[in-house]
């Protein structure tokens, strides 16, 4: 047997996650992680999460497939026996993911009932436990999302606790939503929005861990409030802010990594979306499934509107092809703007 060679985050390193796009159940699919990376070529990006038993016992190529163009692309997944999450980890880098990370954050029902989730704030060492049989089977990173504690713990103390096994286990990188978690009586929409905030708590946590990844997540509704934590943190991750104005995401290179290129806008996002989309109608996908995560990319923009009715109205119906994209994105073509659709696919191609 080949030794794996380890991976871990670098802090010195420009490829760490300086900005990631979140995990988001129901979201962060194949098609939306295409279609974000048309904006940003450095983003890390999320899928949803998959628990292991669905990753060990599911449709793997429908669950994990992905398209080589994602990358760097992470998987998230749902569980909390070390056994099945070291089998999970391992097929998920056979897919050639580039990372792996535990889901100790959401708090769904569902979640609870399956003892994963932002439930396992209580059990540090359980995700440690995971931790290490994965760091054992896979030489991809490995890396735990979780809240800064849930319900009356604590916050000082859980989250430190939680950093503290999961660090001396091996996890290579820590992303700690900063809000705390009530498993009773709020429902998973109101946990994203109704605990207060806390970013000096996640400050305070990388103080004690200067050679360790901790990214922040949570309430971050725009680069311009984001940027700042890239330094005293190692990474942001948005969610939300993200998914419904995608556009944001065309200065991600330019003002997070560093890169020379100008910022992508979202009349190029949709040019270079366009191949994907017609190679995934061919292999039969509805163009709804594809478009449904183009909604918000000209929030705030001349013709917004008449972009999202049009691709709503328009892509759900029998035979819609590229050409209802390409109507569309006319509709916010402002005069002056430049050459058509056709004419900058066909620079495009060249």
């Amino acid at each position: 047997m080949t030794e794996k060679r380890q991976v871990s985050y670098d802090l010195n390193d420009s490829a760490i996650p300086r900005f990631s796009v979140a995990p988001m159940m129901d979201w962060t699919d194949r098609h939306c992680r295409s279609f974000h990376r048309q904006l940003s070529r450095h983003a890390l990006l999320y899928t949803e999460m998959v628990t292991t038993g669905a990753v060990i016992h599911g449709d793997r190529d429908k669950l994990l497939g992905f398209s080589p163009g994602e990358h760097p692309v992470a998987f998230q997944l749902g569980g909390s026996d070390p056994a099945d999450m070291a089998a999970s980890a391992r097929i998920v880098a056979q897919f050639g993911y580039d990372e792996v990370n535990i889901n100790c954050g959401c708090p769904s029902d569902r979640v609870q009932s399956g003892s994963f989730g932002a439930c396992l704030m209580r059990e540090p060492e359980t995700v440690a436990a995971c931790v290490s049989e994965m760091k054992t089977a896979v030489s991809i990173p490995v890396t735990v999302k979780c809240r800064i504690g849930v319900d009356e713990q604590d916050t000082e103390q859980a989250l430190d606790a939680m950093a503290a096994a999961v660090f001396a286990a091996g996890a290579d990188g820590l992303w700690v939503h900063a809000r705390k978690a009530w498993l009773q009586g709020l429902s998973p929409k109101e946990n994203r929005d109704v605990p207060p905030l806390d970013y000096d708590r996640v400050l305070r946590l990388k103080k004690q861990y200067p050679d360790k990844f901790i990214g922040l997540n949570g309430g971050l509704a725009s680069l311009e409030a984001a940027e700042p934590f890239v330094g005293p943190l190692d990474g942001v991750m948005l969610g939300r802010a993200a998914y419904h104005d995608p556009a944001l995401l065309g200065a991600v290179d330019r003002r997070l990594y560093g890169a020379g290129t100008g910022d992508v806008t979202p009349w190029q996002a949709v040019e270079r979306f366009l191949p994907y989309v017609e190679a995934e109608l061919v292999k039969g996908t509805k163009l709804s499934n594809i478009t449904r995560h183009m909604l918000g990319l000209f929030h705030g923009r001349p013709g917004a509107r008449s972009w999202r009715r049009i691709l709503t109205v328009e892509a759900i119906k029998p035979g819609a092809g590229p050409e209802v994209v390409e109507k569309a994105l006319a509709a916010v073509t402002a005069p002056g703007q430049g050459r058509s659709v056709a004419g900058n696919r066909s620079d495009h191609a060249a």
